[in-house]
């Protein structure tokens, strides 16, 4: 096992190193005046124009989707049979839970994800709500069930030469963090659990983290080596660093 997981590391060119400033902007026309290292940025309202753009910054551009729930208004919507859409998010109520149990039928739409933000010339993917089995999904989910599943968008988009972040699902960190070349945090400070992406930061990946409130997280991530950041819930182009 430690010999695949090293395998599969070595095949991607490119990954964060842990001071790199970022810029997580989902809404809104892309403001690449935001100054960053990293542009996290939305796979499918992204063109390849503008990952090129990003690329001659100096720049570098991962693809954001969601891998874990079904969104009606993306281009492949009509993909997802009705068999594996659950309950509906409790703050997105237009999304709604993806049973990951069923890789035979979620493989091939999420491959085809991958490979569209490989063309586009994407660097790095983050693929959304793999924490499906945390919540309220509709599904019988299980921890070993979401661990499969987020190890295969590991190996995935590792063969497509993207680095790859675990977004959120911090009751899994020590399992994935082998597979997963960088992470990417919603409010850890505000729910008092930045501690356990410690294992990130001691194999020297980077830590990414966004809060919504203004509660002076700033000198607690500088200490435990994080760069961290405060966004409107609206994931606009406005931020406010700690850097």
């Amino acid at each position: 096992m430690i010999a695949l997981i090293a395998a599969v590391a070595l095949a991607v060119p490119w990954a964060p190193p842990p001071t790199s400033t970022f810029q997580w902007q989902l809404s809104g026309r892309l403001d690449l005046s935001v100054r960053a290292d990293l542009y996290d940025v939305d796979l499918f309202e992204t063109s390849a124009a503008d990952v090129a753009r990003i690329h001659a910054m100096g720049a570098r551009a991962a693809c954001y989707f969601s891998a874990g729930t079904h969104e009606p208004g993306r281009p492949d919507s009509k993909a997802f049979p009705r068999s594996v859409i659950g309950q509906r998010l409790a703050d997105w109520p237009r999304e709604r839970w993806l049973d990951v149990r069923r890789l035979s039928v979620l493989r091939p739409i999420m491959r085809r994800r991958l490979n569209l933000c490989a063309e586009k010339g994407f660097d790095a993917v983050e693929p959304d709500n793999v924490d499906g089995y945390a919540n309220d999904s509709g599904f019988a989910l299980r921890g070993r069930h979401q661990l499969r599943f987020n190890r295969w968008l590991a190996r995935a988009a590792h063969a497509r030469g993207l680095s790859i972040a675990l977004k959120n699902d911090l009751e899994q960190v020590r399992a994935l963090e082998p597979w997963y070349d960088w992470a990417l945090s919603e409010e850890c400070f505000a729910y008092r659990e930045c501690a356990r992406l410690k294992p990130f930061a001691d194999a020297g990946k980077a830590v990414f983290v966004v809060e919504y409130a203004d509660g002076g997280f700033c000198p607690a991530a500088r200490d435990l080596g994080f760069m961290a950041q405060r966004k409107r819930l609206a994931l606009d182009a406005w931020r406010e660093p700690c850097w």
